[in-house]
């Protein structure tokens, strides 16, 4: 029987956990027990607290996730903080291989001068904030602001401009929290300023999601037509592209008149933010595009009035004391997911935050075979026991599966109309929920 411990309950550890029981489940492969080990009480990661609360659809994929963990290979063990509750180097001499799959959820630096003024966010602050994470509950978003400027072009982005956007009515059938529903419909936004520092034809923006701006009930998106370049350069493009240009196309066509604008910004690099004792506006030079697709800037410089900056530029892995950390690309330093030996990363520790959600399943099948690569056979570590019985030994608490269920259920239970759930936003909360 081989032991392996995932650091990580998103779709990156599920998949590594599901792949774990697919190569070593069959009647000659020896077995596998996997422990998915989490520092919050509840599981799923970036699915419960990255993915946009209107997107249903995508947070569909748990269900996936939950046939895994309620397997008899996996087990959950939430509520255990790795590097506090327990070391890398204790559940090494635990198990077989430990698998790094602990997402990227900290905000890349905005690094210009001005980032840190109140009103500065970042995107994983941000929608941990609309999305109920308990580290982010109590942030107070200055939403009493005329208008916002979100830095970035891609898919989080648009989740930020369209959550900023929308209406009280529009997001029935979500799971965005009662905080954050409550704040946004009294938000007095009235203009959100996507700036990007390329073109339409770089944007990282899906068709789907970049659609979704042109049915919004009280916002309209304005593009410049003079950022479009000639029609006859998108059938260069990918597909996927092209249809997103081609709805931006549309935008810049449309005249609509609602209350709310999103405006897109191509050709603006944020280069400072001012304001006296929070922001005021966002300083940008405009810039060219160069010939292999980057930017390059002009030197003019122009002023975005706001009173919110999101910053949507990317995330950082947190680095663990003791295990090699690549500081330039922010994730954990790995050869093809060799962190060490019995040590691997997975997901968006091993390769930075690239991809979708499903690219992470591909890489977890990767990993079960490196691990099944490295392992000649089961070593007799005590794996899930020896854990088990360490954190009795420092009284910490452990979460099961099960108990997640009954979190759940609560949360179902305590939801307003229409919503799935309403989530509990602190640890304590999740805690007490387990008994009811």
């Amino acid at each position: 029987m081989r032991h392996v411990a995932v650091i990580g309950s998103g779709p990156a550890g599920y998949y590594t956990a599901e792949a774990l029981d697919r190569k070593f489940g069959g009647p000659d492969a020896g077995g596998v027990r996997v422990d998915i080990i989490d520092r919050l009480p509840v599981p799923f990661g970036l699915i419960r607290s990255g993915v946009a609360p209107d997107h249903q659809s995508i947070k569909a994929v748990s269900r996936r996730y939950e046939a895994v963990a309620l397997g008899e290979t996996v087990r959950f063990a939430g509520n255990v903080s790795v590097g506090t509750n327990v070391t890398v180097a204790e559940l090494l001499d635990l198990y077989d291989a430990v698998v790094l799959a602990t997402g990227a959820p900290l905000d890349k630096p905005l690094g210009i001068a001005g980032d840190d003024l109140p009103g500065v966010i970042g995107s994983a602050a941000f929608v941990g904030w609309y999305n109920g994470h308990p580290d982010h509950a109590r942030l107070d978003p200055p939403l009493d602001a005329a208008a916002a400027c979100v830095i970035g072009n891609g898919n989080v982005a648009l989740d930020v401009a369209r959550i900023l956007a929308k209406t009280r009515e529009e997001f029935a059938g979500s799971d965005i929290v009662g905080h954050a529903l409550e704040a946004l419909a009294e938000s007095r936004i009235a203009r959100v300023t996507l700036v990007g520092r390329r073109g339409p034809h770089q944007i990282a923006m899906t068709p789907k999601e970049l659609g979704e701006l042109g049915h919004l009930a009280r916002a309209a998106p304005r593009v410049d037509p003079a950022d479009l370049p000639p029609a006859a350069a998108d059938a260069a493009l990918e597909p996927g592209t092209r249809k997103s240009v081609g709805h931006l196309r549309a935008f810049a066509a449309a005249s609509a008149d609602r209350p709310v604008t999103i405006d897109f910004d191509f050709f603006a690099r944020p280069v400072e933010i001012e304001g006296a004792d929070r922001v005021e506006r966002l300083i940008v030079e405009r810039t060219r595009p160069l010939a292999d697709g980057g930017a390059e800037g002009t030197g003019e410089t122009y002023a975005i009035p706001c009173g919110l900056v999101v910053s949507c530029i990317g995330y950082r892995t947190p680095p663990i004391p003791g295990i090699p950390y690549d500081e330039r690309l922010g994730r954990f330093a790995n050869t093809d997911g060799r962190v060490m030996p019995g040590l691997y990363a997975v997901g968006w520790a091993r390769r930075g935050p690239t991809g979708t959600i499903g690219t992470n399943r591909p890489d977890g099948y990767m990993i079960a075979d490196l691990i099944a690569e490295d392992l000649s056979g089961a070593s007799g570590k005590p794996g899930g026991a020896g854990l088990d019985a360490l954190l009795a030994e420092r009284g910490v608490e452990t979460v099961t599966f099960r108990d997640w269920q009954r979190i759940e259920a609560a949360e179902a239970a305590r939801a307003r109309d229409g919503a799935p759930r309403e989530k509990f936003v602190h640890v304590a909360e999740m805690l007490a929920a387990r008994h009811d």
